[in-house]
């Protein structure tokens, strides 16, 4: 049997431990200038990495499978968002304004790919298809995303408002436009190395998060957060969280599709991802990105943690479904 130990995922775990580095020597004076600039640096590498590393091409041979992969992007992209904007009733006498932003933020963050496959794998769902959703909400969450954020937070970001589509374009849009372009060629040795190329992924987006706390604790923005604000925060993600797993399931259903796709919806249209939000973020929400991503940290380990039980539930109700037509198979060969 397939087992996915996710009971802390070590990533956040190295995240946790920057955000401490942050909090005891916050960068400041020229060496934030400079770590700011390395951030800056970071999160343009990062984007190019990506559009170099994704198959347009394979996620164009997914478009057969088109019905799915609209669900996912409106699960996505639109019942996300709409939950996002109904929690505004948290506010403020529960949510903070700052922690209220993140949470809406979260809510318009594209979806995973890695994990939507992992747990679809596991669930015995989908695989291809969970791969093509992923690719294809990366893609539109390029786009969508920064728009998205520009018309529902306005400026109510702490500082972001609409000129900053201008950075999404320069340090997000065009690097990931350019690794596109230059696949063909830098795409083989991007695979070849992918281990090391993993490193630089996740030391960039810890590099983003060592940036954005440390401005956050020269600015005392966290004399802002209280437990009791935390404890809201975390009640209600996990309410966001069973009612994006809950329809994801119960509207593919709805829809007809078969139990394969059903999960492969559920996990790809129920996960949010900390790659592509992180980056995002301090793009921007600049000096208020500390809390801003605070949200996103949370639902990240909360969804890991989630969806592995329910992925071994799947995996264990798929079993006697599977093993019941081998049999079946086996006695009309037999005949």
């Amino acid at each position: 049997m397939k087992r996915l130990r996710l009971p802390l995922d070590p990533y956040i775990l190295s995240l946790l431990g920057t955000v401490l580095l942050a909090a005891l020597l916050p960068a400041r004076g020229g060496v934030a200038n400079g770590v700011s600039a390395a951030s800056t640096a970071a999160v343009a590498l990062l984007f190019f990495l990506y559009g170099a590393r994704l198959s347009t091409a394979e996620a164009l041979d997914g478009l057969r499978h088109w019905r799915l992969h609209v669900t996912v992007l409106a699960a996505t992209f639109v019942v996300f968002p709409l939950l996002g904007l109904a929690a505004y009733a948290l506010r403020p006498w529960l949510l903070s304004p700052d922690l209220f932003t993140g949470f809406l933020f979260l809510t318009l963050v594209p979806s995973t790919i890695q994990s939507s496959i992992a747990f679809t794998s596991l669930a015995r769902g989908n695989v291809p298809a969970a791969i093509c959703a992923g690719s294809f909400s990366s893609l539109f969450g390029i786009v969508l995303t920064p728009l998205l954020a520009a018309a529902l937070l306005g400026d109510s970001g702490g500082g972001f408002s609409a000129a900053s589509l201008g950075k999404i374009v320069v340090q997000l849009l065009l690097p990931f436009l350019a690794g596109q372009f230059l696949r063909r060629w830098v795409g083989g040795f991007l695979t070849r190395h992918k281990k090391v190329l993993g490193y630089v992924d996740r030391g960039s987006i810890l590099l983003v998060v060592y940036t954005a706390f440390s401005e956050g604790m020269v600015r005392g923005i966290w004399h802002q957060v209280t437990v009791p604000r935390l404890l809201a925060l975390l009640l209600a993600e996990a309410v966001l969280l069973a009612a994006m797993l809950g329809l994801t399931w119960w509207g593919a259903g709805r829809l007809g599709f078969p139990r394969a796709d059903r999960v492969a919806i559920q996990f790809a249209g129920s996960k949010k991802s900390l790659a592509s939000g992180l980056p995002m973020a301090s793009v921007l929400f600049g000096a208020h990105a500390s809390l801003a991503v605070l949200p996103l940290m949370v639902f990240h380990q909360m969804q890991l943690m989630v969806c592995a039980v329910i992925a071994r539930r799947r995996a264990a109700e798929a079993a006697p479904a599977e093993s019941a037509e081998v049999a079946a198979v086996t006695g009309s060969g037999g005949g």
